[in-house]
């Protein structure tokens, strides 16, 4: 990935030396042109594009907001609420990841979005331990973790 967007930048630089503007906008079209050539010639390169996985990070950030509002209003509910019918859990769930980034993002994706909170992971971290604070289905809620937040770890992190 850090080939190809060194790549880029030079097919910019060589643009800009042969159109002879040395301009921010003549950077910019460089590198646009830099990037269909790199588009056009995928398949030398044994990765993914690098746009893809600007795009599955980008992707997971606006996972991340979504979620957090959609948590946001739910705890804000269950708070104004006159009479509090809780149904505090604590439940494991196994996750797929194995590099201590991901796991690490994960947790701080669970623990950042309200109402919810990693209390702990297992040895092996495999499993992950995690608080919520109102939920009526646990395989739900760990379902509903794993097709979000770890889906999109791993589509930021796969080759």
């Amino acid at each position: 990935m850090a080939l190809q967007i060194l790549l880029n930048f030079f097919l910019a630089l060589v643009w800009m030396f042969m159109t002879v503007s040395f301009s921010p906008s003549g950077f910019a079209i460089g590198f646009l042109v830099g990037l269909g050539i790199i588009i056009l010639m995928r398949r030398f390169f044994s990765h993914r594009l690098y746009t893809s996985r600007i795009w599955a990070i980008a992707s997971l950030f606006l996972l991340f907001f979504r979620e957090l509002f959609k948590s946001s209003v739910q705890v804000l509910l269950i708070v104004i609420k006159p009479n509090m019918n809780l149904k505090p859990a604590i439940f494991e769930m196994e996750t797929e990841l194995k590099a201590d980034w991901e796991i690490t993002l994960l947790s701080a994706l669970i623990t950042l979005t309200p109402g919810t909170l990693v209390v702990g992971i297992s040895d092996d971290q495999k499993r992950l331990y995690i608080h919520a604070l109102d939920f009526d289905d646990i395989d739900d809620a760990v379902n509903s973790i794993k097709e979000t937040f770890e889906r999109a770890i791993l589509e930021v992190s796969r080759p």
